[in-house]
């Protein structure tokens, strides 16, 4: 039985229902449930999809049709997938307790030896109202403190635990962000701490159809305490049915740290935290601080081309020069003047419409301020809640752009234009005593095999293979000290030139090439090997997230 055709993929995507594939939900049901008494729990039921292999599963070792009544649990806070559940379980000769409500208002009961299913998915601009609060008030119980950017999933894992008996097991499929996330450090801390053995199934490709989110098997088990989790790296959902997983390889986090190390090949991990505590790298907060560009509301009645500001008839002084929209056009090391003045000549948004103040307004400012009043510009949320609504509040002028949504690596690029940001790419702005140094060597200095791979870690994959970077995952990527800086710079600078040619090329290997040359061998010591298990280890992650992009294309 299907659900009804009223419950369409946008109702189900809002509440977070994927439904899960059949070979997924087979192999956790089949590592989970291993006695004829196991009493077991779906508390995100769907179609029973973890319920209907868990009921077969228990009638083949030994479990009546009779028994299972009071073994099989399922709950759900869409009704009409209880329903079908319902039926479904009835056609396979299986009787379950289901019930519809919010998992998160159900009050903990340690009965259960499983707790297995696929918790539903709701980002967290979109998990809000009483349902988030029950969410954290219920991970809250067990110890865990999530914070406001934490997505449904992080919430139900831990309040899922909370039904196991001592033993128990539980057996989740989650997004990968548990890896990465930093709002995920909680519920890794707290796994490790509940659970006496840890265990992930990564995937290579998507498994997922038409959902670009990439997937991990979280299968935890016994009492707490476990020092490390250990990893299966399968190719798909297929591949888990024609072979059993022979090997895990076990990974010891420091703390609530990332759990990327999983994704690495052997020993680069621990090449990148040694090469990260030398005293020639430091993080990217050590040179300066990094943010968000200006928030318009409406980028397109903001952002102006040079025709728009002519065709208006607005004064210089009611204009802001800025950065184009987007990060297309920051692809070499600097920004300069003459790029910017192509850009505005090529009709790119240049101009940001930015009066002084109300009592200097210009004839034609006050035309077009009535204009977008007609368009209700100003009842958007970012102009409606600030006084005047055209007024955009701007950010401090950046030494560097920084673009945070990347396919192949994030662009650390010199503003030589000296102007202003929108929100499409984060500003850096050096620290005063490192203002000479950093803006002659720090884009070209970024172009090494170890801020490279450290993008890659302290920042997150994407469906589609974005790698994104927070404001905060800057601040954290691996960066040449200045002292180090200092003490390569003439040979930094006699290169410059070359590296700025090639990356203008579009020959990222061969600057990369020369800056660790000259940075990582020559002035730091690092042997070739080393050299090249760092570029390894990027390629590794890098790789990884080419593949999710040709799947989320339909490619090969």
């Amino acid at each position: 039985m299907q659900l009804a055709q009223t419950d369409s993929p946008s109702h189900r995507k809002a509440r977070g229902a994927f439904f899960t594939p059949e070979e997924i939900a087979e192999f956790i049901v089949q590592w989970a449930v291993r006695r004829p008494t196991d009493r077991v729990l779906e508390p995100s039921c769907g179609e029973a999809a973890f319920l209907l292999p868990a009921g077969k599963q228990l009638k083949q070792l030994g479990a009546t049709a009779g028994d299972l009544a009071g073994q099989l649990h399922g709950q759900d806070i869409h009704p009409a997938s209880v329903q079908a559940a319902a039926s479904l379980l009835a056609a396979s000769n299986c009787t379950a307790s289901l019930q519809t409500g919010d998992f998160f208002s159900r009050r903990s009961e340690p009965r259960f030896d499983v707790v297995i299913g696929n918790p539903p998915y709701v980002r967290y601009q979109n998990f809000s109202g009483a349902s988030r609060a029950l969410a954290l008030e219920a991970a809250l119980r067990q110890g865990v403190r999530l914070n406001g950017l934490s997505s449904s999933w992080a919430a139900f894992t831990v309040h899922a635990a909370s039904f196991l008996k001592p033993g128990g097991r539980l057996g989740l499929v989650l997004p990968a962000e548990l890896l990465s996330v930093q709002y995920a450090a909680q519920v890794r801390t707290f796994l490790l701490k509940r659970f006496g053995s840890v265990r992930l199934v990564l995937f290579d490709n998507l498994v997922f159809p038409g959902v670009l989110e990439d997937v991990v098997l979280l299968l935890a088990e016994g009492q707490g305490g476990a020092s490390h989790f250990e990893v299966y790296q399968a190719k798909d959902a297929p591949d888990l049915k024609s072979r059993a997983p022979a090997q895990w390889t076990g990974f010891k986090p420091q703390g609530a740290h990332k759990w990327t190390s999983a994704l690495l090949p052997a020993g680069a991990m621990e090449l990148y935290e040694e090469v990260a505590a030398c005293h020639g790298f430091e993080v990217m907060a050590d040179w300066g601080s990094t943010y968000l560009g200006a928030v318009t509301g409406n980028n397109k009645y903001f952002a102006l081309t040079k025709d728009d500001v002519r065709t208006l008839g607005l004064q210089a002084s009611e204009l802001t020069r800025v950065s184009p929209p987007g990060s297309r056009h920051l692809r070499g090391l600097t920004f300069s003047e003459h790029a910017w003045k192509m850009q505005a000549e090529q009709g790119d948004r240049c101009y940001l419409f930015s009066p002084p103040n109300s009592s200097s307004l210009s004839a034609a400012a006050k035309r077009y301020i009535s204009q977008g009043e007609r368009e209700g510009v100003n009842e958007a949320y970012k102009c409606r809640v600030r006084a005047p609504w055209w007024k955009v509040p701007l950010v401090q002028r950046p030494d560097f752009f920084f673009t945070y949504m990347n396919h192949d690596r994030p662009r650390l690029v010199r503003n030589g234009a000296g102007v202003q940001l929108l929100n499409s790419v984060y500003g850096l702005r050096l620290h005063a005593v490192r203002q000479k140094l950093g803006e002659e060597l720090l884009a070209i200095a970024a172009l090494n095999s170890m801020t490279l791979l450290g993008s890659e870690v302290v920042g997150r994959a994407y469906g589609g293979g974005m790698l994104k970077h927070e404001p905060t995952e800057v601040a954290m990527l691996p960066m040449p000290s200045e002292a180090a800086l200092e003490a390569v710079r003439p040979s930094l600078l006699k290169e410059a030139n070359r590296i700025s040619a090639a990356i203008r090329c579009n020959d990222l290997t061969s600057a990369v090439d020369l800056v660790d040359q000259l940075i990582l061998q020559d002035q730091l010591g690092l042997t070739r090997d080393k050299v090249d298990a760092l570029r390894t280890g990027r390629a590794a992650l890098l790789q990884r997230r080419m593949t999710r992009a040709k799947g989320s294309n339909g490619s090969d």
